[in-house]
């Protein structure tokens, strides 16, 4: 291989907050504008070094168009009805196609050089300065971590800075050559993520701190996914130009069983992490920071300054968590009526702080297969009532506005009752929906006996859709009133979960892999459907609801467990929260189960479901290099498009 070099800034130039010390078990975030070498070589540069690994997730979780480019365009998501051509081109059904300059995964390329330069600095130099291995652990991490996104996104990607292979750099250069996919793993993300294992706490050392569960999680993915690479079934290509042969002699079968082996260990030896009772609580907003996560994007709302964030308007920055945003439609039109003879509209859904609503931006929607055949049983399974918002809830009184409120059939409706309700299946009588918006202003249906409109599954559209509500909105400070609903959501951007090892495990055991005694593919995925069939609460009905359904989830498994399966099974339970392009590139699935879907169209009223086929051409399974990276090299132009990943030049 030749020299490489990359133009970059020194650690963590571009972030905004960094670790001054470290008290109460809590990252004490300082402002700092500028590392420099020196600074690596103090114990306080080393910590604040380490604030700044995690501070670095907010540039990625969380970030609207980021989000974008993990959702749209595969089986979960397209674009609604406002969206620009940040979201049109990632659809690939002739809207714009994915460029260098139009795809959004420029936002992962930025946020993760600068921090892999800040990991690399923090192990060159936290021993000399008496670090512990376990405090050195989180930068390998981290650093195994980014290049994991990096590679899985780009193909192969630079080892080397500008000061040599996984050296800190400190001078900036403006020539780069790119490692293989092969070289990335075995020389970056194994041996990094080996000696988190070895060295990370069982217990986090500060609340969300990486830990060896984290880091087994992350080897463990790392390695099926390497092995799905090699193995190459569809024959995807890569780039650069590498044969698919492993460096240390290992088949893709070796990296299946490892991952089989390191997910089952840690599912054995979980440490304090485990799996929530019911699906409900693992989302529910109020018990963030659960023990069924392992690492996350943290905000607050008891400070902006470590919210990064303002507390009451955002514009969708490079740090603020905005991504259910984009899969909020406009509910705020929704209108009843203030009179109970003739059509009086008011606004009866305001616009709050609270999950199941938000702020509205409709740039992204689920699709039509998304509510009928992923989420087919709804009665079961709790995963549909704990992943969307179906029921949008009077809540006017909030905004001051009193007097009698009629709904659909001019039926009086209080605070707190269902003003619209998209049903959970399609009717077995054909809903009759306004030729337009109707009295609902959204093109709802009027059922009679019902003082709410309904929408039925068939009938979603590009502009009317069930809202996200698992990472919805969530505030304790809004006083009985609609709060700061124009804030950026201040919670957690949740990133791993400990439920993944069983996903992983079941992956690895269908590609082969020798499995243990109760722990099968069909006994991994089936501890996670019990606990989907298990009901504390009913969250769209806003009551109590203690069922179990386990038995019936269980016995509906299938006996011979398939790919297709676990990737279905996995869009149940990680529906919406940027898992979904990982896993149909890793796959290589993405063209199958993707390249068609049905939606309605863009106008309210508008319910006659669409079939739309999209172009998902093999090159597209690795992301463009950005053109603002590639501008930036003083290299020829040959040199320049061969940097360019294929197709996109």
């Amino acid at each position: 291989m030749k020299r490489i070099h990359i133009k970059t800034f020194m650690g963590a130039i571009v972030m905004s907050l960094f670790l001054a010390s470290c008290s109460n078990n809590i990252l004490d975030e300082q402002p700092r504008s500028i590392y420099t070498p020196d600074f690596f070589k103090t114990e306080k540069g080393v910590y604040g070094g380490l604030t700044s690994l995690y501070a670095h997730l907010r540039y990625i979780y969380g970030e609207a168009y980021f989000y974008n480019t993990l959702e749209t365009g595969t089986d979960e998501a397209t674009y609604a009805q406002s969206a620009d051509q940040n979201f049109k081109v990632m659809d690939m059904t002739g809207q714009g196609d994915i460029t260098s300059t139009s795809s959004r995964s420029d936002r992962l390329w930025g946020a993760t050089f600068p921090d892999i330069n800040t990991a690399s600095g923090i192990i060159e130099n936290a021993s000399a300065v008496g670090i512990s291995d376990a405090l050195i652990a989180e930068a390998r991490f981290f650093r195994a971590f980014d290049y994991f996104l990096l590679v899985q996104t780009f193909g192969g990607v630079p080892l080397d800075l500008g000061a040599g292979e996984l050296k800190f750099n400190t001078s900036p250069v403006r020539v780069s050559t790119r490692n293989t996919v092969p070289e990335v793993y075995t020389k970056a993300i194994f041996p990094d993520l080996l000696k988190a294992v070895a060295d990370l706490p069982v217990n986090p050392r500060v609340t969300g701190g990486a830990t060896q569960t984290l880091a087994r999680l992350y080897l463990a993915k790392a390695y099926l996914t390497y092995a799905w690479w090699l193995e190459n079934p569809n024959n995807i290509p890569t780039y650069p130009a590498s044969d698919r042969v492993d460096p240390d002699g290992h088949d893709a079968q070796w990296y299946f069983q490892q991952a089989y082996n390191v997910a089952t260990a840690a599912i054995d030896d979980p440490g304090p992490f485990g799996l929530q009772p019911t699906y409900y609580d693992v989302n529910w907003a109020p018990n963030d920071r659960n023990n069924e996560i392992l690492l996350y994007a943290d905000h607050t709302e008891t400070s902006e300054y470590y919210n990064g964030s303002s507390l009451t308007y955002s514009s969708a920055g490079d740090h603020d968590n905005c991504a259910v945003w984009m899969m909020t439609w406009n509910y705020t039109v929704i209108r009843s009526s203030s009179s109970n003879t003739e059509w009086s509209a008011m606004s009866s859904v305001q616009r709050e702080a609270e999950q199941h609503l938000g702020r509205p931006w409709t740039r992204m929607c689920p699709t039509i297969g998304v509510i009928k055949n992923t989420f087919a049983d709804k009665t079961n399974d709790s995963r549909y009532d704990g992943t969307f918002t179906t029921v949008y809830r009077g809540n006017w009184d909030k905004a001051g506005i009193t007097g009698p409120v009629y709904n659909a059939n001019f039926m009086e409706v209080q605070p707190g009752d269902a003003i619209l309700t998209f049903l959970n299946n399609d009717p077995a009588t054909s809903l009759t929906y306004p030729s337009g918006a109707g009295n609902s202003n959204i093109g709802a249906a009027e059922v009679p006996g019902r003082s709410d409109f309904v929408i039925a599954p068939s009938g979603i559209s590009r502009i009317v859709y069930p809202g996200l509500w698992k990472i919805g909105t969530y505030r304790t400070d809004n006083n009985g009133g609609l709060g700061q609903p124009n804030a950026a959501v201040t919670r957690p951007f949740n990133i791993a979960k400990f439920s993944e090892l069983y996903f992983i495990a079941a992956e690895a055991a269908v590609k082969g892999a020798a499995t243990t005694a109760g722990k099968s593919a069909r006994d991994l995925i089936n501890v996670i459907r019990a606990r989907a069939g298990k009901w504390r609460y009913d969250n769209n009905g806003d009551s109590t609801k203690v069922e179990d359904h386990s038995a019936e989830m269980v016995a509906a498994t299938p006996a011979n467990i398939t790919i297709d399966y676990i990737l279905a099974e996995r869009s149940r339970e990680y529906y919406g929260e940027g898992y979904r392009w990982f896993d149909l590139v890793r796959t290589q699935k993405w063209g199958e189960l993707a390249g068609t879907y049905q939606i309605g169209g863009a106008n309210y009223g508008d319910h006659t479901p669409q079939t739309v086929t999209r172009n998902i051409q093999p090159y597209l399974y690795l992301r463009p290099i950005p053109q603002s990276q590639i501008d930036g090299l003083e290299m020829s132009e040959a040199d320049k498009a061969a940097y360019q990943n294929p197709g996109y030049n």
